[in-house]
């Protein structure tokens, strides 16, 4: 009997060492976790300020001293391509970035009137790489509907025949 009181004994006393080791290395990982990552920033203070940079727009477009937030137009704005235009395609349209026609050229968009609807709308809503120029899918507003961007289409057509 004594001899399983010390095997007892014995797994015990290595149990205890085994705790107090795994103990020793949990403070020592703690203190290098918090020594090598810092404290972590405190938000409280400017929360509201670390929204509005968070939500900001990623860029302006500015166009002869004009600066224009692109503004998604809503869903409602389908039935009015102007409002849809106003709000985005007019960044290269009013000015002929990137070889895009400007809305009321009309020899500029002669050709492409004469291509028809169908050509225009499914160029301007999936994108289009000519000759003369790029046509980003739906301008670079993927979150226009086609709906939106038909619209738009239509209204540079109307006002450059």
């Amino acid at each position: 009997m004594s001899n399983s009181n010390m095997s007892d004994d014995s797994v015990t006393s290595n149990m205890t060492y085994m705790f107090v080791a795994m103990a020793v290395m949990a403070g020592i990982i703690y203190v290098l976790a918090n020594t090598i990552g810092g404290e972590p920033e405190k938000t409280a203070d400017n929360k509201s300020t670390n929204v509005a940079e968070r939500i900001a727009p990623v860029g302006k477009v500015s166009i002869a001293g004009a600066v224009l937030n692109a503004v998604i137009p809503t869903a409602n704005a389908a039935a009015n391509g102007k409002s849809v235009y106003e709000s985005g395609c007019s960044a290269c349209h009013a000015t002929g970035v990137a070889g895009s026609p400007k809305v009321g050229d009309k020899a500029a968009w002669k050709a492409r009137i004469a291509a028809g609807n169908k050509t225009l709308y499914k160029n301007a809503i999936s994108g289009f790489q000519g000759k003369k120029g790029v046509m980003p899918a739906k301008g670079g507003f993927s979150n226009l509907s086609d709906a939106e961007v038909k619209a738009a289409v239509d209204y540079m057509v109307k006002s450059s025949k």
